[in-house]
């Protein structure tokens, strides 16, 4: 017996100008099965996807669901056909409860009148069923943390009776008991028959919640087959296109004097107490769960949050600061909100860059040469500095929030989870980045929740718990394990 795919993609094209987005795609999905889509930023991932949930049409191919065809002229005639997918960079209106964000476009009504119990509680029910009776569904959305936001947009394609649920990088906001939590749904979403498309970065996810995978590079499919048969070292390398030696590199480092010394500091919520010293010539890793105070602590150094007592020291200066002067005293922060708070998104990479270092006479030509430097630099993929940044892929997208802090030439960079979002051929660059920043002298703080990394980056780790940071330790005394049981305690 021949198996019925559930969501079908047959030579599929689209471009955009003159760029050919997706090059003839074939790409399927069973009832009953959840299928990797894995590949770089720009490999054409999020184009695909976005053809298969009506947010784009096909220039050419063919889509077909349950074996007819199948042309959803918008997102919401996806959804009413049965397909549905949780974006990666939330699509939530913060003014509006997590109960009216969940059913925004399928309000239950009666007699023309808004059935505002009836939404409380089947929000309450989907929020119950991944595990997070915590959010309330009367709550307004802008007084969510980013991690709980990620939850409320899973839990919008949940009440709706869903063919196939495609997810775009769920977890990139999520804590490791939330992703365990969003696992197990995933699970029985299968054990339903739901058709699952799952979209990551993290190669170690994949294995852990995907029966079959397809990888894309450049736009094509380059390679498929079943999770079980496959090995991590050859997807990878499909997906980059050669081989990738090591991920985690590491040159001679020599940590010289104190350049950053934090002590006793508390924000007016979090942290309670955080006391550490940051070395030249070093990389300090932060670890910890979704709200310990990793990213407060981070921001309170920088000058964004306010200070209820404690002390920083950058170098000869130790006083309360704003974001201008810690930039002055050479210290910059990398946020982990990229698209709210990292980036200008609507404006070029060139003003990006430069925004808040604009030189004494303002040339566009000397703004798009010194945007060319670190394009090059940094391998970003773009048509030139005059490009706007909502219109890279999310990877692209960091390594301009990136390019900005090098070119302002700081010594001591705050990274605040500086791989989020990011395909593994842009991380093994950033690491690389990384590594050679400290190794020339720079000084790094790397606030990150995926633990290889830290263990894989860091000169020595400390552990954030409930607002409070533990002494930091050289990174062979520690191990997943114990950082975890540090974290939850």
């Amino acid at each position: 017996m021949v198996e019925l795919k559930r969501l079908e993609a047959k030579g599929v094209r689209k471009r955009f100008g003159p760029t050919l987005a997706v090059d003839g795609v074939d790409f399927s999905v069973s009832a009953g099965e959840v299928r990797a889509l894995v590949g770089e930023n720009g490999a054409g991932k999020s184009t695909l996807v976005n053809v298969l949930s009506g947010v784009f049409l096909p220039d050419d191919g063919a889509l077909f669901l349950d074996g007819e065809a199948y042309r959803p002229a918008s997102p919401r005639d996806a959804r009413d056909q049965g397909v549905l997918m949780v974006h990666q960079e939330l699509a939530l209106a913060p003014h509006l409860s997590v109960a009216e964000n969940i059913f925004l476009g399928t309000e239950p009504t009666r007699h023309g009148l808004l059935q505002r119990g009836e939404m409380r509680a089947r929000a309450a029910a989907a929020l119950a069923e991944l595990e997070h009776d915590d959010i309330a569904p009367e709550q307004k959305v802008r007084t969510l943390s980013l991690a709980s936001r990620q939850i409320v947009e899973i839990a919008r394609a949940l009440i709706l009776e869903a063919k196939v649920l495609i997810f775009d990088e769920p977890t990139s906001s999520l804590s490791q008991p939330d992703v365990e939590k969003l696992f197990r749904l995933i699970g029985r979403l299968k054990e339903r028959g739901l058709a699952i498309v799952y979209i990551s970065h993290f190669l170690e996810e994949v294995w852990q919640v995907a029966d079959s995978f397809t990888v894309l590079r450049d736009g094509r499919s380059v390679d498929e087959g079943q999770i079980a048969e496959a090995s991590a070292s050859a997807i990878v390398k499909s997906m980059v296109g050669r081989d990738i030696s090591e991920l985690f590199p590491r040159t001679s480092r020599s940590p010289g004097d104190v350049v950053l010394e934090v002590e006793g500091l508390a924000g007016m919520d979090l942290p309670h107490d955080v006391s550490f010293e940051l070395r030249r010539g070093e990389v300090l890793g932060i670890a910890g769960l979704m709200g310990a105070g990793r990213t407060e602590m981070a921001r309170a150094i920088f000058g964004l949050e306010p200070v209820r007592s404690g002390r920083v020291r950058v170098g000869q200066f130790e006083s309360a600061a704003t974001p201008t002067m810690r930039l002055e005293q050479g210290v910059g922060l990398l946020s982990e909100d990229r698209q709210g708070e990292g980036l200008a998104v609507t404006r070029t990479i060139a003003e990006n860059l430069t925004l808040s270092r604009l030189p004494r006479w303002l040339r566009p030509s000397d703004l798009d040469a010194a945007a060319a430097e670190w394009i090059a630099k940094l391998g970003i993929h773009s048509r030139g500095p005059r490009q706007r940044v909502e219109d890279l892929s999310g990877g692209n997208q960091q390594k301009v929030a990136l390019a900005r802090l090098l070119y302002h030439g700081l010594d001591v960079l705050l990274l605040d989870e500086p791989t989020r979002g990011v395909d593994v051929g842009s991380k093994a660059q950033i690491y690389e980045l990384i590594d050679a920043l400290a190794s020339s002298g720079k000084s790094i703080l790397l606030i990150s929740s995926y633990l290889p990394e830290l263990l894989g980056m860091s000169d020595r780790i400390a552990v954030m718990s409930r607002g409070r940071l533990a002494p930091a330790r050289p990174v062979n005394e520690v191990d997943e394990e114990q950082i975890m049981q540090e974290a939850v305690s």
